[in-house]
């Protein structure tokens, strides 16, 4: 059993408070959205969450069947897919996923990326460059780079952007089956994001 917990997280820029004192409890499996309005901190709180940058105040915990682990080896349970991202464009598709699970230390054969790329519909594009893609076929391999490394808690800052008819059915089933047994936090504008999720966090006014 995973949980995670944050504990009066608070995020100060300058003088400019973005939020104060946030509390919440998540155990897997189940799925979360936080809402709110521009400029709230929901794209923040996911990077706060998944430790791309430290709160101001507050701890975010995680814990494996009531053990807590330990803040460094935290962010080994996350992927993220967000806008800001970056892929490389001189790469090919399977050149970025073998260059980011090798970042994160997991081993994956050549099969297993191209099922990845299967997953998200790039099947037959693994080796074009990322250069010659869509911004629809870009957020599609940020879903298949999140994938790579299993991870235990999938962080979506607006999930659907860029993406078409066929790449949201995709994005449905994926988080379909990570919230099976795992984590999914999503961020959003869009209500109709907020169907994907058990449960909603309100940021903001």
């Amino acid at each position: 059993m995973l949980s995670l917990q944050l504990d009066n997280v608070s995020k100060w820029f300058g003088e400019r408070q973005v939020f104060e004192n946030i509390n919440l409890k998540l155990e897997n499996p189940t799925s979360l959205a936080i809402i709110g309005p521009n400029g709230c901190g929901k794209t923040t709180l996911l990077k706060i969450i998944c430790g791309l940058i430290r709160p101001s105040r507050g701890k975010v915990r995680i814990k494996i069947d009531g053990q807590e682990v330990k803040p460094e080896v935290q962010r080994a349970f996350f992927s993220i897919v967000a806008p800001d991202v970056e892929l490389y464009e001189e790469l090919t598709a399977l050149e970025n996923l073998e260059f980011f699970t090798g970042l994160r230390n997991y081993n994956s054969s050549r099969t297993e990326l191209n099922q990845k790329l299967e997953q998200v519909g790039l099947k037959d594009r693994g080796n074009e460059p990322l250069g010659s893609y869509s911004s629809g076929m870009k957020q599609r391999l940020k879903y298949a780079v999140a994938l790579s490394v299993s991870p235990r808690v999938l962080i979506l800052d607006e999930p659907s952007s860029n993406l078409d008819e066929e790449g949201i059915f995709l994005m449905e089933k994926i988080i379909e089956e990570q919230k099976k047994d795992r984590l999914v936090i999503l961020a959003t504008n869009d209500l109709k994001e907020t169907q994907y999720a058990r449960q909603i966090f309100k940021l903001g006014n």
